[in-house]
């Protein structure tokens, strides 16, 4: 996959010990088609087993050496990330509300649910990438944990908001528990300016109307999904970009139930994929290739007036040798007298002086301001290469290991451990 795009991918894993169905083989499952796919970023919750988390590490080591878990709460966070990229940093911010301990059927607040950060370099640019998995919903009509699932929203929008200052890309993906038209996903996407790469993508191919947790699944108790029969749409991968760099969602997909050549899906909810199209780009760039443009401008018309200054000078120089002729004739025709009166061969000799020291001047100025145009254009195209390398993301230079070379007439020699 070229430099500029960046393929994502989230799924809540449902990774409860003992209490999920199939888990040693859905991990195994999902093992392998990441090991597949080869996406650059894998955003991953509800592995709430750190040996699950060691196990994927390792078999993912070859395609996505970088990953880091979260850890929080009594059980964890249950989120993860691995990467292609390497991860400069992470930052783990616990939400302040998640539910009541004395709900433990419905386990939230144990889980200790977070929002997880990690910095990346995808080429030149600065990546912030995001995973998170907020409250769930256990009864929409009378949904207590609504309050508490906003407050999370707000939080969540306050921590993008804080920590993304100087990122080139943000990317958040997740199981949201919410809704496209909840009170709390689109205050979300109001505050941070994120988009929704569902509803931006070019290109779509999945479930109908995007849905991540459907009423085919195996998993999924139907009576839970109350007055939505198909299905619903709760986990999301969300992006946006910056001034120095434009984002663009080509493709997106979801998984449709049971996974291929597989008896059962690879978790309750379906897997999202996003292939996201970077594009790169600097204000100065363009003002310095203005600038070059200008400055050549100034090269052809200083040439232009230099060429000119040259055949004017090579006029004046052929009509001063003309009238030396004419003054050498009665010098060399003895008895001939001169055919102009003197004062118009002064003149005329005065006027051609004129035009050589005229265009000599000339000429120096426009080959000076040449000059000075050739060193700022070439400067200028440097400039551009330069930044132009940097927006590639291909180093400037190339660092070479340096061999001592041992002094003239000495015989090389093994150095010891000491040196």
């Amino acid at each position: 996959m070229p430099l500029n795009y960046v393929r994502v991918f989230s799924l809540n894993c449902w990774g409860i010990r003992y209490l999920s169905k199939h888990l040693s083989k859905r991990y195994a499952m999902i093992g392998d088609m990441l090991c597949k796919e080869e996406h650059d970023i894998v955003l991953l919750q509800e592995v709430w087993s750190e040996k699950d988390y060691l196990s994927l590490k390792q078999k993912l080591a070859c395609t996505h050496p970088h990953s880091h878990y979260f850890k929080s709460g009594v059980i964890g966070s249950g989120l993860a990330i691995f990467s292609k990229h390497r991860i400069h940093d992470t930052f783990l911010y616990r939400y302040s509300l998640n539910g009541y301990p004395y709900m433990a059927h419905h386990g939230d607040w144990f889980g200790g649910k977070a929002v997880g950060m990690a910095i990346l370099s995808i080429g030149s640019l600065t990546a912030h990438i995001y995973v998170t998995h907020l409250h769930a919903e256990y009864c929409r009509d009378k949904d207590s944990y609504l309050p508490h699932r906003v407050v999370q929203a707000w939080e969540l929008q306050q921590f993008i908001g804080h920590t993304s200052v100087g990122a080139d890309v943000v990317i958040l993906g997740g199981d949201l528990n919410m809704h496209p038209q909840d009170l709390g996903c689109r205050l979300l996407r109001t505050a941070t300016g994120l988009r929704d790469s569902y509803l931006e993508t070019a290109k779509f191919d999945g479930y109908e109307d995007g849905l991540t947790l459907i009423a085919d699944n195996p998993f999924i108790c139907k009576k839970a999904l109350g007055p939505f029969e198909k299905g619903i749409r709760i986990d999301y991968i969300l992006y946006k970009g910056s001034s120095k760099a434009d984002i663009r969602c080509d493709f997106m997909s979801t998984t449709k139930g049971s996974a291929t050549d597989n008896p059962f899906p690879y978790s309750d909810h379906e897997a999202l994929s996003a292939e996201l199209r970077l594009k790169t780009q600097s204000p100065l760039v363009d003002i310095v290739t203005e600038a070059r443009t200008e400055v050549k401008v100034g090269l052809h018309c200083a040439e232009r007036m230099r060429y000119k200054a040259t055949r004017t000078g090579a006029m004046g120089l052929a009509l001063l040798f003309l009238e030396l002729a004419i003054a050498a004739v009665p010098w060399l025709a003895l008895g001939t007298e001169q055919p102009f009166p003197l004062i118009s061969f002064y003149m005329l000799a005065a006027l051609c002086v004129a035009i050589l020291l005229t265009t000599l001047l000339l000429y120096i100025f426009y080959t000076m301001e040449l000059k000075s145009l050739q060193g700022a254009e070439d400067q200028m195209r440097l400039v551009v290469g330069s930044l132009q390398e940097k927006l590639r993301g291909v180093p400037l230079t190339q660092h070479h290991s340096f061999k001592p070379s041992a002094p003239e007439g000495v015989e090389p020699r093994a150095f010891s451990a000491e040196e």
